[in-house]
């Protein structure tokens, strides 16, 4: 194109990423100052995509993994004709807002990805592109290339300083996925300094060694050799990162190249002394020219033309293949299969099994109808019981549904999140519950941008016996019900446990966390009737009382077919009690007030909860008359027979405790029983 209205476009974005920023008096101007020639020449050059249909599957994907440099994309997206106004870019980070500080997926056309925390948007781009590869092997035929598109990303320094972003470039290198290039902004600054303060490897041979293409662009303002740095990846088959040396702030007389760009407005002078640098009048603000802006909506109908032509190929892909083209249209669409739900496994009265081994046979069962599941665990599919079977595997020369993802469980909760992102797939990853604290930043942001990523976990208690405390979780039931918009799953038996994955399936806008035993249980007779509406509401009467309740017994996992064996005792000695089993207590609490008082009545305030876990949030469901056994401290390495009994959960004294609720002894948190074996908590 004409190099003067290509240096107009580029100092256009670079403007309004200044104004915006300025609006706001809040934000990160800097990059997206450094960063406008390479995002120009992706999204002019070689980004597939059609601002009129966003949603078109076939489309690029661009991820702008360092988020902190919204203001670029936010340009690029009003540029480009996605519908962003100026109005919207001056309503910057303010209440209500399409431009939020960092972009978010669903709020706004054109984002990609909810990339708050650094690193993230990397390993969401490596899910895009699992997500493409899977999706063309299963529907591309000789003739119909009907998916067939790229991942590009922009990140920073921050980004690959991050250890998420290691692990994800590692897996991602092993894969070959060619279709993955990534553009780092090399600009020696972070925002406590020069990068040379906490840095000083060779990122480049790092990616070498990972097995990724690595290339340098030594000038980011050299549009050619960015341009035709990105057409040598694109030519190569293993994934991309491109070193382009920028200069943060460029263009800034008194901060290009210094943090003081990085995360502050310019301020009102340097913006005048800037524009006026680029040659761009000081006093517009939220200027485009007329040509620049011709220009860049070129792309409404270059987009137009390829949605078109896509769409020309699906029709003639669907007169070749009528059967794979309905089935590629029903993942587009996000639709379940119909009657899926009729595969879930069902359990009879004598049978009894780790939770853990129901949820493979969950998997099993429901792998040939939901095609579209794939997943995989951190080197734990032996202990998680996740593999599809006869799925084949996903390896840098096949396609299969499961992933190995090695030992890389921050990586792989975001590469998950990635397929969610991508769509097309249902995905979900599997590690012991313990470890959800390394996956809890991605599983977070599931939750935020509204992904139905499923994670499993297994392993979900002081059961596990004797690998320890430090494999046992306690406090992690509580921590993962506190992240808004995900539900928390601890299935009491295995009906339940199978009915969990039905709802983990049917919930496609929100995550879902399944946590599974390893250890048998029962199967108890109130869940033949009772799990497949009462798992879905949060929790329901597993066990009715033989008379009007006095009591209640409140229950979720392992500890359910303790609270029925509690009840027994009770009824035996003349307390008609009632069982409630909770697998989801944020779904019970949606519920509405009815069907919560018909599952607990309030006129019954002799409540018991059991949980092996911690007390914090129980007080809610039992009241303040009520009990609440639980694990306010850490485990111990034992069987798990002799760690239940040891730390109080145990028929007899759940029994004990409610004779006490009811006479008025016992209230709030049970202390925990002290341990005989010299283990103390300090």
């Amino acid at each position: 194109m004409d190099p003067r209205l290509e240096q107009s476009a580029i100092t256009a974005i670079r403007t309004l990423a200044i104004d915006t920023v300025q609006a706001a008096n809040s934000g990160h101007p800097g990059a997206p100052m450094g960063c406008a020639p390479m995002a120009h020449t992706i999204w002019t050059r070689h980004l597939r995509h059609a601002p009129s249909t966003p949603g078109w599957f076939d489309r690029d994907r661009f991820i702008l993994s360092n988020g902190h440099a919204s203001a670029l994309l936010y340009s690029l997206l009003h540029l480009t004709g996605y519908g962003l106004t100026i109005d919207d870019l001056a309503s910057f980070r303010q209440w209500g807002s399409r431009t939020p500080g960092h972009p978010e997926f669903g709020l706004t056309a054109g984002v990609e990805a909810t990339t708050g925390p650094l690193g993230q948007g990397f390993a969401n781009g490596v899910g895009a592109a699992i997500a493409e590869r899977r999706l063309a092997a299963e529907f591309n035929r000789p003739g119909h290339t009907v998916v067939d598109h790229r991942v590009f990303a922009i990140v920073s320094d921050g980004d690959l300083q991050e250890g998420i972003a290691s692990e994800a470039a590692s897996l991602a290198g092993h894969l070959k996925l060619g279709k993955l290039i990534y553009l780092w902004d090399d600009n020696l600054i972070q925002l406590d300094g020069p990068t040379s303060t906490a840095w000083s490897e060779d990122v480049k041979r790092r990616f070498d060694a990972y097995g990724w293409h690595t290339s340098s662009v030594a000038d980011g303002n050299d549009v050619a050799s960015i341009d035709a740095a990105i057409s040598a990846a694109i030519a190569d088959e293993r994934p991309s990162l491109i070193a382009v040396r920028t200069v943060i702030g460029f263009g800034s007389p008194n901060k290009a190249g210094s943090q003081k760009s990085h995360g502050a407005p310019l301020g009102p002078d340097e913006v005048k002394l800037t524009k006026a640098a680029y040659g761009a009048d000081p006093d517009a603000t939220f200027h485009v020219p007329a040509d620049v802006a011709a220009f860049y909506r070129t792309a409404i109908q270059k987009g137009d033309a390829l949605v078109a032509a896509h769409t020309k190929r699906l029709l003639a892909y669907a007169t070749a293949f009528p059967v794979e083209a309905a089935e590629l249209q029903r993942r587009m669409a996000g639709a379940l299969p119909v009657g899926w739900e009729r595969a879930l496994p069902a359990y009879e009265i004598g049978g009894d099994a780790p939770t853990r081994n129901v949820s493979q046979s969950s998997i099993k069962a429901l792998a040939p109808v939901v095609p579209e599941l794939i997943g995989g665990s951190a080197d734990l599919s032996e202990s998680n019981l996740t593999d599809i079977h006869d799925g084949g595997r996903f390896t840098a020369t096949e396609s299969g549904r499961n992933i190995s993802f090695g030992v890389r469980e921050h990586a792989m909760a975001a590469i998950v999140n990635g397929i969610a992102y991508h769509g097309g797939l249902i995905p979900f990853c599997a590690t012991f519950l313990t470890f959800s604290d390394y996956m809890r930043g991605a599983m977070r942001l599931a939750a935020l941008a509204g992904l139905g990523s499923i994670f499993v976990f297994t392993h979900d208690s002081i059961g596990l016996g004797e690998d320890g405390p430090t494999h046992q979780p306690v406090e992690h039931y509580a921590a993962l019900r506190a992240i808004p918009n995900l539900r928390f799953f601890r299935p009491g038996d295995p009906n339940e446990a199978a009915h969990a994955w039905g709802a983990a399936i049917e919930r496609r806008s929100a995550p879902t966390v399944l946590a599974f035993t390893r250890q048998k249980l029962p199967v108890l007779p109130g869940s033949i009737t009772g799990a497949a509406h009462g798992v879905r509401r949060g929790a329901y009467v597993i066990r009715e009382s033989s008379a009007p309740a006095t009591a209640i017994l409140i229950a979720t996992g392992s500890e359910v077919h303790l609270a029925v064996a509690a009840a027994e005792l009770l009824e035996a000695s003349g307390t008609p009690t009632r069982v409630v089993s909770a697998p989801c207590l944020e779904l019970f609490g949606d519920q509405d007030a009815a069907y919560r008082d018909s599952v607990l009545p309030p006129s019954v305030r002799a409540r018991v909860s059991i949980e092996a876990g911690v007390s914090l949030g129980w007080d809610r469901w039992v009241g303040s008359d009520g009990a609440i056994v639980a694990m306010d401290r850490f485990g111990a390495s034992a069987p798990a027979p002799k760690l239940f009994a040891e730390f109080g959960f145990a028929p007899e004294r759940i029994a004990e405790i409610a004779r006490g609720v009811i006479a008025g002894t016992h209230r709030g948190v049970i202390p925990t029983p002290h341990l005989h074996d010299g283990h103390e908590v300090r």
